[in-house]
């Protein structure tokens, strides 16, 4: 039995490599393949694979702007299957979103059917929509069947593909472009084509422009909903000059008058990539949860056009106070950041500015322009080729049928004796009877002399740089007309105006202010009654529930709540539960812990000063300003742990702290001991042996300590002087008749 023969040069069925070059490569390959074939869009015709596998598939099946529709299940198929082997639903869903007039500012799609809307919804069925190119789609493949670009062979090899198309207008900018690759993203918004056009003009004639003449032209974006741009100029300059940026873009409102000094808000216009129908529920929620007191009533009277009605509260509201208090709450006004960085020629990823992609965009229209020209040189050359062929067989018109009809073998014998080249013998031999007759040899000369004028020009221009350019204007020049004020999406619907900040009104001015009665029970549910009841009314509460925290307020006050986990809550009087039921938990309105307790509720009094202390005996004095929080989590300002739980808060008035400890000790000592702090665990109050703090309190020294006796008798002790010691200091028994719960009175 003989050997197999050893193959001299064995392909190993192993590799061995480091885990950190295999990974690294496979990482680079994913992240070039990412931004070059799927996230960043190509600066010559804005366009991403997909958008341009998409409108030449269309072109493939004939789908013209003026011609019939075809299903979109059919389009997307012929895209999956011969240009773009991803997934149909991707495929159709960037297709349907080139239908979207909202979404895109010059539509490249003509879609019939259900195409999504402005609420958010999505489009119908693939197998239920149909779909046609628009003439802007037209005008990017404009000069495709004549070598404008080059073609590129699909992912199978069985068909080609344009690497690029020839774009007759700047769609980067147009319909801007958004996409996240791998360490990099891109966010361009949409613009007018007519300003581009100009800017594009003034670039030809001046190439070294500046950035701030282009933005005479470029003035901003035209987002495809209008809305109101409220950036400044020197802010838009910079953004368009770097490539980066962001621009304010609010709705559009104005104000309805009802009568009787009544009035309402008309939100005609919503900024752009904004869901109506999500904006809408943000707008109810801030009625509902009461974080905008001003706004009453919100609801949706839209049809075709966008028409949202903001009701005020109250009448007596400034509509300029309502509108900027919603900027601020809503999506009524939004930030649409610009991040320009796209494919140069294809291969480079880079930010560029205005100019830079103005620039891209010219480059490429002067290399289309010289393809097409060439191609049309080379068709005209041809067809001269074959027009001189004509007319020398018709100038010998009788030898040459008398050639075709006696030679076995014609071509070589005209070529011969005519001095005819292969091409110009062949165009004799297919030349139709009717041909021959006289009139016809007047329209070869004709034509003859037609494209002998036009190959004339047409080497001039490829020879002329100057005029070159100057074709290229006349295009856009064209572009601009078909694009300008005539066509029905022409007009720029993005306005500007200055952004007028109006000063920020605090929440508790837009309130009107009334009176209530703050009612919380022992289980934590809170109500607002209205008026000042009497304190010692008698109140209903759940089974097993009690009155604990009663007082009169406003509606206008702000409460603060102290859990016993040391932070602050902070509620607002206007927002609680009216007094008709139970009320409702304050562990719904606010973040408290389920194994917190609220150790005390209270109004806010700006600028006062509060002792908190724990039952560990430590504490410190804190300003009301700095306990307040904006947030339901609340402010942690008293630090406990383990056991340690907040025990007090008590406004500090008076010169002295009285101290007593679960041993019945008690202590007094100066204010001035304690610090004032943000937040911090604070400093020994009193020391123990055993247990913790009862209660602390300040008063005035001159005015003597004050309790009730068991009998319930008030009584004041002036003479404190065997109390008084160092903060810190362990005290002394509590003087005789000190009451049995260890409480001071208040």
């Amino acid at each position: 039995m003989s050997n197999p023969i050893e193959d001299p040069n064995p392909v190993p069925t192993n590799v061995s490599e480091p885990l950190r070059r295999a990974i690294g490569d496979r990482y680079l390959t994913y992240a070039l393949s990412t931004i070059m074939h799927r996230a960043l869009p190509d600066a010559r015709d804005g366009l991403k694979p997909v958008h341009r596998r998409i409108l030449y598939a269309m072109r493939e099946l004939k789908l013209s702007s003026n011609g019939g529709f075809r299903k979109s299940a059919k389009i997307s198929g012929d895209v999956m299957g011969n240009y773009h082997p991803h997934g149909d639903a991707a495929i159709y869903d960037a297709m349907a979103r080139l239908a979207q007039d909202f979404a895109v500012r010059y539509p490249l799609v003509d879609g019939q059917g259900n195409f999504g809307n402005i609420d958010g919804d999505n489009p119908a069925a693939a197998r239920y929509t149909e779909a046609r190119m628009t003439i802007a789609a037209e005008a990017l493949l404009e000069g495709l069947s004549e070598n404008a670009v080059d073609f590129r062979e699909n992912y199978d090899g069985t068909l080609t593909e344009p690497e690029v198309l020839p774009a007759s207008f700047p769609n980067l900018l147009a319909n801007g472009s958004s996409g996240i690759a791998v360490g990099m993203a891109t966010n361009i918004p949409p613009h007018n084509v007519a300003e581009l056009c100009d800017a594009c003009l003034h670039l030809i004639k001046s190439p070294n422009a500046r950035d701030e003449t282009l933005v005479d032209f470029v003035p901003g974006p035209d987002f495809p909903t209008g809305g109101v741009i409220v950036e400044p100029r020197e802010t838009i300059l910079e953004t368009y000059r770097t490539g980066r940026g962001a621009f304010r873009l609010r709705s559009k409102w104005e104000v309805e008058d009802l009568g009787r000094g009544q009035w309402q808000i008309v939100v005609t216009e919503i900024p752009y990539q904004v869901q109506k129908s999500k904006l809408i529920e943000k707008l109810a929620e801030l009625i509902q949860l009461k974080k905008n007191p001003i706004l009453g009533d919100v609801r949706d009277e839209s049809a075709d056009d966008i028409r949202l009605i903001l009701e005020p509260k109250s009448k007596n509201v400034q509509p300029d106070v309502l509108m900027n208090s919603l900027f601020k709450q809503s999506d009524l006004e939004v930030r649409f950041s610009l991040n320009m960085n796209v494919l140069i020629d294809g291969v480079t990823p880079k930010v560029c500015s205005l100019k830079e992609v103005l620039r891209a965009f010219l480059d490429h229209r002067r290399d289309v322009l010289l393809r097409r020209s060439q191609h049309r040189l080379e068709k005209i050359d041809h067809r001269l080729e074959v027009l001189e062929g004509y007319i020398k067989a018709f100038l010998n018109l009788d030898r040459v049928i008398e050639i075709i009809r006696n030679e076995d073998e014609p071509k070589p014998i005209m070529m011969e004796e005519f001095i005819l080249t292969e091409v110009q013998a062949e165009a004799i031999l297919n030349m139709r009877l009717r041909s021959l007759r006289r009139l016809e040899e007047m329209e070869l000369k004709r034509e003859h002399e037609a494209l002998t004028l036009e190959r004339a020009g047409i080497v001039e221009l490829l020879g002329d740089e100057d005029l070159q350019w100057k074709t290229i204007a006349t295009q856009i020049r064209e572009t601009r007309k078909t694009f300008g004020k005539d066509y029905h999406a022409g007009a720029r619907r993005s306005q500007f105006a200055e952004a007028l900040e109006i000063e920020d009104v605090p929440i508790e001015a837009m309130i009107e202010r009334e009176p209530i009665t703050v009612v919380c029970s022992k289980m934590g549910w809170i109500r607002a009654m209205s008026g000042h009841i009497a304190l010692d009314r008698e109140l209903k509460f759940k089974d097993g529930d009690e009155a604990r925290f009663i007082f009169h307020a406003e509606t206008t006050d702000r409460l603060l709540v102290f859990g016993t986990n040391g932070r602050f809550y902070t509620l607002s009087a206007s927002q609680l539960p009216g007094g008709r039921g139970m009320g409702e938990p304050v562990r719904l309105m606010v973040d408290l812990p389920n194994e917190a307790e609220i150790v005390d509720l209270f109004i806010h009094v700006p600028d006062r000063k509060m002792l908190v202390a724990s039952t560990a005996g430590d504490g410190f004095v804190a300003s009301e300003n700095d306990v307040v929080a904006q947030t339901r989590t609340g402010k942690q300002v008293l630090n406990v742990r383990g056991e340690t739980r907040a025990l007090t808060c008590k406004p500090v008035a008076g010169d002295h702290v009285a101290v007593v400890g679960e041993n019945r000790k008690v202590l007094v000592f100066p204010v001035d001991e304690l610090p004032e702090m943000a937040r911090g665990k604070g400093v020994r109050l009193q020391k123990y042996k055993d247990g913790g703090l009862s209660d602390i309190r300040t008063f005035e020294l001159g005015a003597g300590l004050t309790w009730l006796d068991p009998a319930g008798r008030t009584r004041t002790e002036t003479d404190l002087a065997e109390w008084i010691g160092k903060r810190a200091g362990t005290g002394r028994m509590a003087p005789r008749g000190f009451p049995r719960d260890n409480k001071f009175t208040d």
